[in-house]
Protein backbone atom coordinates (compact mmCIF):
# COMPACT_ATOMS: atom_id res chain seq x y z
CA UNK A 1 0.00 0.00 0.00
CA UNK A 2 2.79 2.40 0.66
CA UNK A 3 4.75 1.53 -2.27
CA UNK A 4 1.54 2.25 -4.25
CA UNK A 5 0.86 5.64 -2.95
CA UNK A 6 4.44 6.61 -3.16
CA UNK A 7 4.14 5.53 -7.08
CA UNK A 8 0.67 7.72 -7.04
CA UNK A 9 2.77 10.63 -5.77
CA UNK A 10 5.31 10.52 -8.23
CA UNK A 11 3.11 10.25 -11.40
CA UNK A 12 0.85 13.07 -9.78
CA UNK A 13 4.03 15.34 -9.20
CA UNK A 14 4.73 14.12 -12.81
CA UNK A 15 1.42 15.24 -14.52
CA UNK A 16 1.43 18.43 -12.50
CA UNK A 17 4.85 19.32 -14.16
CA UNK A 18 3.15 18.25 -17.63
CA UNK A 19 0.14 20.69 -17.06
CA UNK A 20 2.05 23.63 -15.71
CA UNK A 21 4.04 23.02 -18.76
CA UNK A 22 0.98 23.14 -21.05
CA UNK A 23 -0.19 26.11 -19.54
CA UNK A 24 2.97 28.05 -19.60
CA UNK A 25 4.00 26.86 -23.20
CA UNK A 26 4.86 29.45 -25.22
CA UNK A 27 2.94 29.68 -28.58
CA UNK A 28 6.22 29.33 -30.30
CA UNK A 29 6.47 25.62 -29.48
CA UNK A 30 4.40 23.48 -31.59
CA UNK A 31 4.25 20.01 -31.34
CA UNK A 32 4.28 19.41 -35.46
CA UNK A 33 5.87 17.03 -37.29
CA UNK A 34 9.63 17.78 -38.22
CA UNK A 35 10.61 19.63 -41.03
CA UNK A 36 13.66 19.04 -43.56
CA UNK A 37 15.81 21.76 -43.91
CA UNK A 38 16.45 22.21 -48.31
CA UNK A 39 18.04 24.91 -49.59
CA UNK A 40 17.39 27.90 -47.93
CA UNK A 41 20.11 27.88 -45.83
CA UNK A 42 23.27 29.06 -46.60
CA UNK A 43 26.22 27.04 -48.51
CA UNK A 44 29.05 27.70 -46.14
CA UNK A 45 27.13 29.17 -42.94
CA UNK A 46 28.37 30.41 -39.88
CA UNK A 47 27.98 28.65 -36.91
CA UNK A 48 27.75 29.57 -33.28
CA UNK A 49 27.32 26.94 -30.26
CA UNK A 50 26.40 28.42 -27.07
CA UNK A 51 27.05 25.80 -24.56
CA UNK A 52 26.49 26.24 -21.19
CA UNK A 53 26.93 23.85 -17.83
CA UNK A 54 25.11 20.55 -15.95
CA UNK A 55 21.92 22.11 -17.84
CA UNK A 56 18.27 19.89 -17.58
CA UNK A 57 15.83 21.07 -19.08
CA UNK A 58 14.89 24.15 -16.76
CA UNK A 59 13.67 26.73 -19.53
CA UNK A 60 10.41 28.16 -20.66
CA UNK A 61 10.74 26.41 -24.11
CA UNK A 62 10.81 23.24 -22.73
CA UNK A 63 7.83 23.80 -20.23
CA UNK A 64 9.52 25.12 -17.57
CA UNK A 65 8.25 28.62 -16.37
CA UNK A 66 10.29 29.18 -12.94
CA UNK A 67 12.30 31.53 -14.34
CA UNK A 68 12.24 34.01 -16.91
CA UNK A 69 14.79 33.49 -19.95
CA UNK A 70 13.75 36.00 -22.72
CA UNK A 71 16.82 35.57 -24.67
CA UNK A 72 16.77 31.32 -24.92
CA UNK A 73 12.62 31.85 -25.00
CA UNK A 74 13.37 35.04 -28.21
CA UNK A 75 15.69 31.46 -30.22
CA UNK A 76 13.61 29.10 -29.52
CA UNK A 77 10.63 31.37 -30.72
CA UNK A 78 12.83 31.48 -33.99
CA UNK A 79 14.22 28.47 -34.40
CA UNK A 80 13.25 24.64 -33.60
CA UNK A 81 13.43 23.23 -30.40
CA UNK A 82 14.79 19.68 -29.81
CA UNK A 83 13.68 17.74 -26.36
CA UNK A 84 14.89 14.41 -26.84
CA UNK A 85 18.95 15.43 -26.87
CA UNK A 86 21.07 13.10 -24.54
CA UNK A 87 24.50 13.25 -23.91
CA UNK A 88 26.93 10.11 -23.68
CA UNK A 89 27.62 10.55 -20.16
CA UNK A 90 26.38 12.80 -17.09
CA UNK A 91 29.27 14.48 -16.68
CA UNK A 92 31.49 16.83 -18.65
CA UNK A 93 34.58 15.56 -19.97
CA UNK A 94 33.56 12.19 -21.50
CA UNK A 95 30.61 13.64 -22.87
CA UNK A 96 32.99 16.90 -24.76
CA UNK A 97 34.77 13.96 -25.72
CA UNK A 98 32.34 13.16 -27.64
CA UNK A 99 31.15 16.00 -29.02
CA UNK A 100 34.92 16.80 -30.35
CA UNK A 101 35.35 13.65 -31.74
CA UNK A 102 32.14 12.19 -32.94
CA UNK A 103 33.13 8.76 -30.99
CA UNK A 104 32.13 7.03 -27.89
CA UNK A 105 33.61 8.00 -24.66
CA UNK A 106 33.95 4.32 -24.19
CA UNK A 107 35.45 3.70 -27.73
CA UNK A 108 38.71 5.96 -27.21
CA UNK A 109 39.83 5.88 -23.65
CA UNK A 110 37.82 8.88 -22.57
CA UNK A 111 35.19 7.55 -19.94
CA UNK A 112 37.11 8.18 -16.86
CA UNK A 113 36.05 11.19 -15.45
CA UNK A 114 39.38 12.93 -14.74
CA UNK A 115 42.22 10.99 -16.83
CA UNK A 116 45.01 13.26 -15.32
CA UNK A 117 44.35 13.75 -11.60
CA UNK A 118 43.33 11.71 -8.90
CA UNK A 119 46.55 9.84 -9.25
CA UNK A 120 46.41 9.35 -5.82
CA UNK A 121 43.16 7.64 -5.03
CA UNK A 122 43.62 5.41 -8.07
CA UNK A 123 47.10 4.30 -8.19
CA UNK A 124 47.51 5.19 -11.85
CA UNK A 125 49.94 7.67 -14.21
CA UNK A 126 48.10 10.69 -15.89
CA UNK A 127 46.89 9.45 -19.62
CA UNK A 128 44.60 10.78 -22.42
CA UNK A 129 41.96 9.39 -24.44
CA UNK A 130 43.66 7.87 -28.02
CA UNK A 131 41.27 7.46 -30.82
CA UNK A 132 42.02 5.86 -33.76
CA UNK A 133 44.69 7.49 -35.69
CA UNK A 134 42.66 8.89 -38.23
CA UNK A 135 40.76 11.03 -36.01
CA UNK A 136 40.68 14.69 -35.87
CA UNK A 137 38.83 17.23 -33.98
CA UNK A 138 36.28 18.61 -35.63
CA UNK A 139 37.23 22.16 -35.56
CA UNK A 140 40.56 21.27 -37.33
CA UNK A 141 38.58 19.19 -39.89
CA UNK A 142 36.89 22.74 -40.30
CA UNK A 143 39.79 24.64 -40.26
CA UNK A 144 41.12 22.49 -42.98
CA UNK A 145 37.84 23.72 -44.86
CA UNK A 146 38.47 27.36 -44.40
CA UNK A 147 36.56 28.14 -41.20
CA UNK A 148 37.99 30.46 -38.46
CA UNK A 149 37.36 27.94 -35.69
CA UNK A 150 37.58 29.98 -31.97
CA UNK A 151 36.44 28.61 -28.73
CA UNK A 152 36.05 31.18 -25.53
CA UNK A 153 36.99 28.93 -23.64
CA UNK A 154 36.73 25.78 -21.69
CA UNK A 155 37.76 22.67 -23.54
CA UNK A 156 38.26 19.52 -21.07
CA UNK A 157 38.26 17.02 -23.77
CA UNK A 158 40.12 14.03 -22.16
CA UNK A 159 42.89 15.19 -23.75
CA UNK A 160 45.20 18.21 -24.99
CA UNK A 161 43.38 20.15 -27.74
CA UNK A 162 46.10 19.85 -30.54
CA UNK A 163 47.63 23.41 -31.86
CA UNK A 164 45.72 22.92 -35.21
CA UNK A 165 42.53 22.28 -33.25
CA UNK A 166 41.74 26.20 -33.11
CA UNK A 167 42.46 29.34 -34.15
CA UNK A 168 42.20 30.79 -31.04
CA UNK A 169 40.89 28.97 -27.34
CA UNK A 170 41.09 31.40 -24.79
CA UNK A 171 38.95 34.58 -22.92
CA UNK A 172 39.39 36.22 -25.85
CA UNK A 173 38.80 34.13 -28.67
CA UNK A 174 35.84 35.49 -30.70
CA UNK A 175 34.52 35.39 -34.37
CA UNK A 176 35.73 39.04 -34.45
CA UNK A 177 38.99 38.22 -34.59
CA UNK A 178 38.54 36.30 -38.14
CA UNK A 179 39.95 37.63 -41.42
CA UNK A 180 37.51 39.35 -43.46
CA UNK A 181 34.36 37.96 -45.04
CA UNK A 182 35.96 34.23 -43.61
CA UNK A 183 33.20 31.73 -42.56
CA UNK A 184 33.14 30.72 -38.83
CA UNK A 185 32.62 28.48 -36.50
CA UNK A 186 32.37 29.96 -33.06
CA UNK A 187 32.28 28.37 -29.50
CA UNK A 188 31.00 30.38 -26.40
CA UNK A 189 31.04 28.55 -22.95
CA UNK A 190 29.09 29.64 -20.25
CA UNK A 191 30.07 28.29 -16.52
CA UNK A 192 27.17 30.22 -14.66
CA UNK A 193 24.92 27.14 -14.38
CA UNK A 194 27.84 24.91 -13.56
CA UNK A 195 27.56 22.35 -10.08
CA UNK A 196 29.95 24.67 -8.05
CA UNK A 197 27.19 27.39 -8.95
CA UNK A 198 25.34 25.39 -5.91
CA UNK A 199 28.47 25.55 -3.35
CA UNK A 200 28.09 28.13 -0.79
CA UNK A 201 28.95 30.78 0.22
CA UNK A 202 26.62 31.38 -3.08
CA UNK A 203 28.04 34.09 -4.83
CA UNK A 204 28.87 34.27 -8.86
CA UNK A 205 32.58 34.07 -9.83
CA UNK A 206 34.12 37.51 -9.65
CA UNK A 207 35.81 37.15 -13.40
CA UNK A 208 34.77 39.65 -15.99
CA UNK A 209 32.86 37.63 -18.17
CA UNK A 210 34.42 37.31 -21.39
CA UNK A 211 31.48 37.45 -23.46
CA UNK A 212 31.14 41.35 -22.95
CA UNK A 213 34.77 41.75 -24.53
CA UNK A 214 34.18 41.08 -27.45
CA UNK A 215 37.24 39.95 -28.84
CA UNK A 216 39.75 42.61 -27.49
CA UNK A 217 43.09 41.11 -26.54
CA UNK A 218 44.18 44.49 -25.25
CA UNK A 219 41.37 44.02 -22.74
CA UNK A 220 43.08 43.62 -19.10
CA UNK A 221 41.45 41.30 -16.84
CA UNK A 222 41.04 41.98 -13.06
CA UNK A 223 41.21 38.66 -11.95
CA UNK A 224 42.01 35.86 -14.45
CA UNK A 225 43.75 33.18 -13.70
CA UNK A 226 42.58 32.89 -10.27
CA UNK A 227 40.32 29.87 -8.63
CA UNK A 228 37.04 29.50 -8.36
CA UNK A 229 36.83 30.49 -5.12
CA UNK A 230 39.18 33.38 -5.22
CA UNK A 231 37.01 34.49 -8.10
CA UNK A 232 33.23 34.63 -6.09
CA UNK A 233 31.64 37.49 -5.44
CA UNK A 234 29.86 37.82 -2.01
CA UNK A 235 25.92 36.72 -2.19
CA UNK A 236 25.26 40.73 -1.52
CA UNK A 237 26.70 41.64 -4.87
CA UNK A 238 25.41 38.86 -7.06
CA UNK A 239 22.88 39.72 -9.49
CA UNK A 240 19.46 38.06 -8.38
CA UNK A 241 16.84 37.14 -11.08
CA UNK A 242 14.55 35.24 -8.84
CA UNK A 243 12.46 35.93 -5.97
CA UNK A 244 13.78 33.84 -2.32
CA UNK A 245 10.02 32.98 -1.95
CA UNK A 246 9.67 31.24 -5.00
CA UNK A 247 7.81 27.57 -5.07
CA UNK A 248 9.66 25.19 -6.55
CA UNK A 249 8.75 21.72 -8.14
CA UNK A 250 11.15 19.61 -5.95
CA UNK A 251 11.73 16.09 -7.84
CA UNK A 252 10.76 13.35 -5.61
CA UNK A 253 14.29 12.14 -5.26
CA UNK A 254 15.30 14.97 -3.32
CA UNK A 255 13.77 16.01 0.38
CA UNK A 256 11.17 19.67 0.34
CA UNK A 257 13.32 20.99 3.18
CA UNK A 258 14.75 24.69 3.38
CA UNK A 259 18.08 23.60 1.89
CA UNK A 260 17.00 22.20 -0.94
CA UNK A 261 14.80 25.23 -1.88
CA UNK A 262 17.74 27.49 -1.92
CA UNK A 263 19.75 24.91 -3.66
CA UNK A 264 16.94 25.30 -6.33
CA UNK A 265 16.51 28.80 -6.15
CA UNK A 266 20.29 28.97 -7.19
CA UNK A 267 20.03 26.79 -9.69
CA UNK A 268 17.54 28.67 -11.69
CA UNK A 269 18.87 32.10 -10.91
CA UNK A 270 22.37 30.85 -12.18
CA UNK A 271 20.03 29.91 -15.48
CA UNK A 272 18.41 33.22 -15.66
CA UNK A 273 22.45 35.05 -15.36
CA UNK A 274 23.45 32.51 -18.01
CA UNK A 275 20.29 34.05 -20.39
CA UNK A 276 21.36 37.53 -19.93
CA UNK A 277 24.81 36.17 -21.20
CA UNK A 278 23.52 34.41 -24.30
CA UNK A 279 21.57 37.45 -24.97
CA UNK A 280 24.88 39.26 -24.55
CA UNK A 281 26.40 37.15 -27.12
CA UNK A 282 23.61 37.18 -29.44
CA UNK A 283 23.83 41.05 -29.55
CA UNK A 284 26.85 41.38 -30.75
CA UNK A 285 25.98 38.77 -33.58
CA UNK A 286 23.53 41.26 -34.62
CA UNK A 287 25.42 44.14 -34.21
CA UNK A 288 28.04 42.60 -36.57
CA UNK A 289 25.05 42.02 -39.50
CA UNK A 290 25.57 38.06 -39.07
CA UNK A 291 22.79 36.94 -37.17
CA UNK A 292 20.99 35.76 -41.09
CA UNK A 293 23.80 33.57 -41.94
CA UNK A 294 24.97 31.95 -39.23
CA UNK A 295 23.18 28.85 -37.89
CA UNK A 296 22.99 29.06 -33.65
CA UNK A 297 23.13 26.23 -31.46
CA UNK A 298 22.16 26.61 -27.93
CA UNK A 299 22.84 23.68 -25.69
CA UNK A 300 23.94 22.20 -22.41
CA UNK A 301 26.67 19.73 -21.71
CA UNK A 302 24.88 17.16 -20.03
CA UNK A 303 21.95 17.05 -17.28
CA UNK A 304 21.33 18.86 -14.48
CA UNK A 305 23.73 19.90 -11.05
CA UNK A 306 21.68 18.31 -8.49
CA UNK A 307 22.15 15.09 -6.34
CA UNK A 308 21.23 12.32 -8.21
CA UNK A 309 21.42 14.27 -11.78
CA UNK A 310 24.53 14.70 -12.57
CA UNK A 311 27.25 11.99 -12.89
CA UNK A 312 24.52 9.77 -13.24
CA UNK A 313 22.66 7.78 -16.39
CA UNK A 314 19.23 8.31 -15.68
CA UNK A 315 17.49 11.28 -17.88
CA UNK A 316 17.94 13.39 -14.88
CA UNK A 317 21.66 13.28 -15.95
CA UNK A 318 21.66 13.23 -19.82
CA UNK A 319 18.90 14.78 -20.97
CA UNK A 320 19.97 18.57 -21.79
CA UNK A 321 18.06 21.19 -24.13
CA UNK A 322 18.77 22.11 -27.32
CA UNK A 323 17.79 24.77 -29.59
CA UNK A 324 18.24 25.13 -33.31
CA UNK A 325 18.04 28.84 -34.75
CA UNK A 326 18.63 28.53 -38.82
CA UNK A 327 19.21 32.01 -41.25
CA UNK A 328 16.06 33.67 -41.46
CA UNK A 329 14.11 31.52 -38.93
CA UNK A 330 14.00 28.95 -40.99
CA UNK A 331 10.95 26.49 -39.41
CA UNK A 332 10.52 28.83 -36.74
CA UNK A 333 8.58 28.04 -33.74
CA UNK A 334 8.49 23.97 -34.47
CA UNK A 335 9.29 21.09 -32.28
CA UNK A 336 11.87 18.47 -33.48
CA UNK A 337 11.35 14.89 -31.52
CA UNK A 338 13.88 12.80 -33.07
CA UNK A 339 16.52 11.25 -30.70
CA UNK A 340 19.61 13.04 -31.08
CA UNK A 341 23.26 12.45 -29.33
CA UNK A 342 26.42 14.02 -28.52
CA UNK A 343 28.30 11.52 -30.70
CA UNK A 344 25.84 13.27 -33.29
CA UNK A 345 27.37 16.58 -33.34
CA UNK A 346 30.71 16.55 -35.30
CA UNK A 347 29.05 14.21 -37.94
CA UNK A 348 26.30 16.79 -38.54
CA UNK A 349 28.82 20.05 -37.94
CA UNK A 350 30.32 18.54 -41.27
CA UNK A 351 26.91 17.80 -43.21
CA UNK A 352 25.70 21.34 -42.54
CA UNK A 353 29.04 23.03 -44.54
CA UNK A 354 28.71 20.40 -47.10
CA UNK A 355 31.12 17.98 -46.00
CA UNK A 356 30.85 14.44 -46.00
CA UNK A 357 31.55 13.12 -41.97
CA UNK A 358 34.24 10.48 -42.06
CA UNK A 359 33.36 6.87 -41.48
CA UNK A 360 35.37 6.54 -38.31
CA UNK A 361 32.76 8.93 -36.60
CA UNK A 362 30.26 6.78 -34.63
CA UNK A 363 27.61 9.44 -34.73
CA UNK A 364 25.24 10.44 -37.54
CA UNK A 365 23.85 13.53 -38.89
CA UNK A 366 20.80 15.00 -38.33
CA UNK A 367 20.85 17.61 -40.39
CA UNK A 368 22.69 19.03 -43.88
CA UNK A 369 23.70 17.95 -46.32
CA UNK A 370 24.54 14.22 -45.44
CA UNK A 371 21.66 13.86 -42.88
CA UNK A 372 21.14 10.31 -42.23
CA UNK A 373 18.18 8.34 -44.10
CA UNK A 374 16.87 7.22 -40.73
CA UNK A 375 16.43 9.41 -37.48
CA UNK A 376 18.38 7.43 -34.33
CA UNK A 377 16.27 4.48 -33.10
CA UNK A 378 18.03 4.70 -29.72
CA UNK A 379 20.97 6.69 -27.84
CA UNK A 380 23.44 5.63 -25.82
CA UNK A 381 25.99 6.17 -22.30
CA UNK A 382 28.24 4.94 -20.23
CA UNK A 383 29.15 5.87 -16.80
CA UNK A 384 32.87 4.56 -14.94
CA UNK A 385 35.57 6.25 -13.08
CA UNK A 386 33.99 10.00 -11.63
CA UNK A 387 37.53 11.66 -9.10
CA UNK A 388 38.39 8.60 -7.11
CA UNK A 389 35.69 6.60 -7.31
CA UNK A 390 34.27 3.94 -9.66
CA UNK A 391 31.30 1.95 -11.40
CA UNK A 392 30.53 0.44 -14.47
CA UNK A 393 27.24 1.19 -16.09
CA UNK A 394 25.71 0.97 -19.29
CA UNK A 395 22.58 2.68 -20.57
CA UNK A 396 20.42 2.18 -24.25
CA UNK A 397 17.46 4.05 -25.00
CA UNK A 398 14.41 4.78 -27.26
CA UNK A 399 11.60 7.54 -27.39
CA UNK A 400 10.35 5.60 -24.05
CA UNK A 401 12.26 2.93 -22.69
CA UNK A 402 15.77 2.99 -20.71
CA UNK A 403 17.50 0.05 -20.32
CA UNK A 404 20.14 0.11 -17.15
CA UNK A 405 23.30 -2.52 -17.20
CA UNK A 406 24.77 -2.79 -13.99
CA UNK A 407 28.05 -4.68 -14.40
CA UNK A 408 28.92 -4.12 -10.13
CA UNK A 409 25.20 -5.03 -8.60
CA UNK A 410 27.09 -5.76 -5.55
CA UNK A 411 27.78 -1.82 -5.09
CA UNK A 412 25.80 1.16 -4.62
CA UNK A 413 24.55 3.65 -6.65
CA UNK A 414 25.66 6.46 -4.30
CA UNK A 415 29.58 7.25 -4.89
CA UNK A 416 30.39 9.68 -2.28
CA UNK A 417 32.08 11.85 -4.45
CA UNK A 418 33.93 14.72 -2.36
CA UNK A 419 33.27 17.26 -5.38
CA UNK A 420 29.43 16.62 -5.29
CA UNK A 421 29.46 16.50 -1.40
CA UNK A 422 30.50 20.34 -1.42
CA UNK A 423 26.30 20.64 -2.50
CA UNK A 424 24.15 21.78 0.45
CA UNK A 425 21.52 19.67 -0.81
CA UNK A 426 24.13 16.53 -1.00
CA UNK A 427 24.67 17.40 2.67
CA UNK A 428 21.16 17.67 3.37
CA UNK A 429 20.17 14.10 2.17
CA UNK A 430 23.51 12.66 4.19
CA UNK A 431 21.83 14.05 6.88
CA UNK A 432 18.70 12.75 6.61
CA UNK A 433 19.99 9.61 5.44
CA UNK A 434 22.06 9.40 8.83
CA UNK A 435 18.75 10.38 10.79
CA UNK A 436 16.48 7.57 8.98
CA UNK A 437 13.97 10.50 7.66
CA UNK A 438 14.38 10.00 3.67
CA UNK A 439 11.56 8.26 2.38
CA UNK A 440 11.44 5.00 -0.05
CA UNK A 441 12.15 7.56 -3.23
CA UNK A 442 14.88 9.38 -1.53
CA UNK A 443 16.91 6.75 -0.04
CA UNK A 444 16.91 4.51 -3.38
CA UNK A 445 19.87 6.30 -4.45
CA UNK A 446 21.62 5.42 -0.88
CA UNK A 447 20.60 1.16 -1.34
CA UNK A 448 23.56 -1.12 -0.68
CA UNK A 449 23.17 -3.37 -4.06
CA UNK A 450 21.23 -2.70 -7.48
CA UNK A 451 19.63 -4.80 -9.97
CA UNK A 452 21.94 -6.26 -12.25
CA UNK A 453 19.41 -5.43 -14.96
CA UNK A 454 16.87 -2.67 -14.68
CA UNK A 455 14.32 -1.16 -17.52
CA UNK A 456 12.40 2.06 -16.75
CA UNK A 457 9.08 3.33 -18.71
CA UNK A 458 10.62 7.22 -19.28
CA UNK A 459 6.89 8.44 -19.98
CA UNK A 460 4.96 7.08 -16.85
CA UNK A 461 8.16 6.92 -15.20
CA UNK A 462 9.90 9.77 -15.79
CA UNK A 463 12.76 9.65 -12.58
CA UNK A 464 13.25 6.26 -13.41
CA UNK A 465 12.32 4.86 -9.77
CA UNK A 466 10.26 1.66 -11.05
CA UNK A 467 12.10 -1.24 -12.14
CA UNK A 468 10.47 -3.47 -14.86
CA UNK A 469 13.40 -5.16 -15.97
CA UNK A 470 11.39 -8.54 -14.07
CA UNK A 471 7.64 -7.78 -15.34
CA UNK A 472 6.54 -10.48 -17.67
CA UNK A 473 4.92 -7.41 -19.26
CA UNK A 474 7.80 -6.16 -20.83
CA UNK A 475 10.12 -8.80 -21.33
CA UNK A 476 10.14 -8.13 -25.18
CA UNK A 477 10.82 -4.17 -24.43
CA UNK A 478 13.97 -6.13 -22.23
CA UNK A 479 14.77 -8.22 -24.46
CA UNK A 480 15.07 -5.66 -27.57
CA UNK A 481 17.08 -3.24 -25.20
CA UNK A 482 19.51 -6.17 -23.95
CA UNK A 483 19.82 -6.87 -27.15
CA UNK A 484 20.82 -3.59 -28.86
CA UNK A 485 23.33 -2.85 -26.40
CA UNK A 486 25.74 -6.23 -27.13
CA UNK A 487 25.34 -4.78 -30.55
CA UNK A 488 26.57 -1.17 -29.21
CA UNK A 489 29.12 -2.39 -26.81
CA UNK A 490 30.94 -4.67 -30.00
CA UNK A 491 30.38 -2.04 -32.55
CA UNK A 492 32.38 0.26 -31.02
CA UNK A 493 34.73 -1.95 -29.03
CA UNK A 494 33.67 -1.10 -25.10
CA UNK A 495 34.68 -3.51 -22.70
CA UNK A 496 32.87 -2.54 -20.08
CA UNK A 497 35.23 -4.65 -16.94
CA UNK A 498 38.36 -3.79 -18.18
CA UNK A 499 40.57 -2.60 -15.36
CA UNK A 500 41.62 0.91 -15.96
CA UNK A 501 44.98 -0.55 -15.94
CA UNK A 502 44.60 -2.36 -18.31
CA UNK A 503 43.12 0.33 -20.32
CA UNK A 504 46.17 2.54 -20.07
CA UNK A 505 48.25 -0.53 -21.54
CA UNK A 506 45.83 -0.91 -24.52
CA UNK A 507 46.25 2.88 -25.25
CA UNK A 508 50.22 2.93 -24.64
CA UNK A 509 50.32 -0.10 -26.56
CA UNK A 510 51.77 -2.37 -24.41
CA UNK A 511 54.54 0.74 -23.08
CA UNK A 512 54.93 2.01 -19.60
CA UNK A 513 54.95 5.69 -20.18
CA UNK A 514 52.68 7.71 -22.02
CA UNK A 515 53.24 7.78 -25.94
CA UNK A 516 55.27 11.08 -27.49
CA UNK A 517 54.76 12.15 -31.09
CA UNK A 518 58.00 11.88 -33.10
CA UNK A 519 59.29 15.47 -34.14
CA UNK A 520 57.77 16.73 -38.08
CA UNK A 521 60.57 16.80 -40.71
CA UNK A 522 60.39 19.93 -42.72
CA UNK A 523 61.62 19.78 -46.10
CA UNK A 524 62.48 22.25 -48.71
CA UNK A 525 62.48 20.68 -52.20
CA UNK A 526 61.90 23.38 -55.41
CA UNK A 527 61.04 26.12 -53.39
CA UNK A 528 58.39 24.06 -51.39
CA UNK A 529 58.14 23.28 -47.80
CA UNK A 530 56.49 19.92 -46.96
CA UNK A 531 56.11 18.92 -43.12
CA UNK A 532 55.50 15.33 -42.59
CA UNK A 533 55.64 12.90 -38.91
CA UNK A 534 56.69 9.61 -38.99
CA UNK A 535 53.81 9.27 -36.16
CA UNK A 536 50.78 7.70 -37.79
CA UNK A 537 47.78 10.03 -37.27
CA UNK A 538 49.71 13.32 -35.78
CA UNK A 539 48.13 16.44 -36.87
CA UNK A 540 51.32 18.85 -38.33
CA UNK A 541 50.92 22.68 -37.37
CA UNK A 542 53.05 25.22 -38.73
CA UNK A 543 53.52 28.54 -38.31
CA UNK A 544 55.58 30.97 -40.94
CA UNK A 545 57.68 33.65 -39.60
CA UNK A 546 58.48 36.96 -41.60
CA UNK A 547 61.53 38.67 -41.57
CA UNK A 548 60.34 40.66 -38.93
CA UNK A 549 60.54 37.58 -36.41
CA UNK A 550 56.85 38.58 -35.12
CA UNK A 551 54.60 34.90 -35.58
CA UNK A 552 51.37 34.70 -36.19
CA UNK A 553 49.35 34.06 -32.94
CA UNK A 554 47.66 31.24 -34.34
CA UNK A 555 48.94 27.82 -36.09
CA UNK A 556 48.21 27.13 -39.27
CA UNK A 557 46.95 23.17 -40.39
CA UNK A 558 49.51 21.75 -42.83
CA UNK A 559 47.81 20.16 -45.68
CA UNK A 560 50.00 20.68 -48.89
CA UNK A 561 53.43 21.80 -50.08
CA UNK A 562 53.77 25.76 -49.70
CA UNK A 563 56.43 28.39 -50.63
CA UNK A 564 58.49 30.30 -48.30
CA UNK A 565 58.96 33.73 -48.71
CA UNK A 566 63.19 34.96 -48.53
CA UNK A 567 63.93 35.63 -44.88
CA UNK A 568 61.13 33.63 -43.37
CA UNK A 569 61.24 30.63 -41.11
CA UNK A 570 58.86 27.81 -40.54
CA UNK A 571 57.93 26.18 -37.15
CA UNK A 572 56.53 22.90 -36.65
CA UNK A 573 55.19 20.85 -34.41
CA UNK A 574 53.26 17.29 -34.67
CA UNK A 575 50.51 16.09 -32.11
CA UNK A 576 48.26 12.93 -32.00
CA UNK A 577 45.77 13.46 -29.83
CA UNK A 578 46.68 11.61 -26.82
CA UNK A 579 49.91 11.25 -27.22
CA UNK A 580 52.67 13.99 -25.80
CA UNK A 581 52.99 16.87 -28.40
CA UNK A 582 56.16 16.35 -30.37
CA UNK A 583 58.92 19.75 -29.67
CA UNK A 584 58.78 22.42 -31.98
CA UNK A 585 60.98 22.47 -34.89
CA UNK A 586 62.26 25.49 -36.66
CA UNK A 587 63.74 25.84 -40.74
CA UNK A 588 65.01 28.43 -41.94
Amino acid sequence: MKKAALFLVTILFYVGNILTSCQTKTKEIETDSRAELKTELPKRPNILWLVTEDMGPYIPPFGDSTIVAPNLSRLAKEGVVYPNLFSTSGVCAPSRAAIATGMYPSSIGAKHMRTTSNTEETGLPKYEAIPPPSTRMVSELLRMNGYYCSNNYKEDYQFKAPVTAWDESSPYAHWRNRAKDQPFFSVVNFTETHESGLFEPYGYREIETRHYQSGDRNYKWKNYGASHAQNRMAEEDTPIHLSNDTKFNIPPYLPDTEVVRRDMWKLYNNIAEMDRQVGAVLKQLEADGLLENTIIVFYGDHGGPLPREKRLIYDSGLNTPMIVRFPNQLHAGTRDDQLVSFVDFAPTLLSLIGMNPPEYMQGQAFLGEYKAKKDRRYIHAAADRFDGFTDVIRAVRDKRYKYLRNYRPEQGYYLPVAYRERIPAMHELLRLRKEGKLDSIQAQWFRSSKDAEELFDCVADPFELHNLAKDPKHAEKLDELRTEMDRWLDAIGDEPNLPEKELIGKLWNGEKTKPVTLEPTINSSEGKITISSKTEGASLGYKIVPKNGVAPQAWSVYQEPFELLEGATVLAQAHRIGFEPSEIVEEN
